[in-house]
């Protein structure tokens, strides 16, 4: 039986390089439990506030189930540079650039916390990845030194809740564990982190605490610090 704890980028990439060709097909059962992913990638999307013409990097990008949402944003003279740490999960990726025919997104293997984050971004993304960086601070920290001011970071992502139903861990552990999460993984509080390197931030928990969405933006001349939090 596999006990990994999938602490490290080594034990994570062997999961995805596992699971490439079958992680769409994969993600869209959580739909079984009420889980609602698409809608919740779209409520991300939409809190980067991104134009025509924007300039997003996305961490973690996987099989680029998002792109096509963030092409909608930033249109053709727009600009989507993609990272993941498994050439597995890019050749797929790469395969539905071909297939739609876009030609303004860049894909980059390499460890999130590897990855040098070009400066001057409109926004930075990470969907259901950044909690399994065991570094992600250290990315939150470069994301919010990437930014131009006024744009944002935005992660949605699992997590344990604090509520009542933290009782029923173990199942969402297993039910999460395909995809590399394991208990010590789900600990970790990446939101924090943008709490820590933002000076106006936002939470908004999701699926009865089991999920959220972070944003961090960075400060424009006029902006005041400011956080905000709330329940869905």
């Amino acid at each position: 039986m596999n006990r990994s704890s999938f602490l490290d980028s080594d034990e994570v990439r062997r999961v995805y390089q596992r699971r490439a060709k079958r992680y769409d097909v994969a993600a869209n059962l959580y739909y079984l439990i009420g889980f609602p992913e698409r809608r919740y990638r779209r409520a991300a999307i939409a809190a980067l506030a991104l134009v025509p013409g924007d300039t997003v990097v996305e961490v973690g990008c996987g099989t680029g189930l998002n792109f096509s949402l963030l092409e909608r944003e930033i249109g053709p003279s727009g600009r989507i540079i993609g990272v993941d740490l498994t050439p597995e999960m890019l050749s797929v990726a790469r395969d539905r650039i071909r297939r739609k025919g876009w030609e303004n997104i860049d894909l980059v293997e390499s460890t999130a916390d590897a990855f040098e984050m070009p400066q001057g971004v409109d926004g930075i993304l990470s969907t259901f990845a950044l909690t399994l960086e065991p570094r992600y601070e250290a990315v939150v920290q470069r994301g919010a030194s990437a930014l131009l001011p006024g744009k944002r970071l935005v992660l949605l992502d699992l997590r344990l809740p604090t509520n009542w139903l933290r009782h029923v861990a173990p199942l969402f552990v297993f039910l999460v564990r395909p995809f590399a999460v394991s208990r010590e993984v789900a600990m970790r509080r990446p939101w924090e982190a943008v709490r820590r390197h933002f000076r106006r931030f936002s939470y908004q928990s999701l699926y009865f605490g089991f999920s959220y969405i972070a944003v961090g933006e960075a400060p424009t001349f006029e902006s005041s610090s400011t956080t905000e939090s709330k329940e869905t």
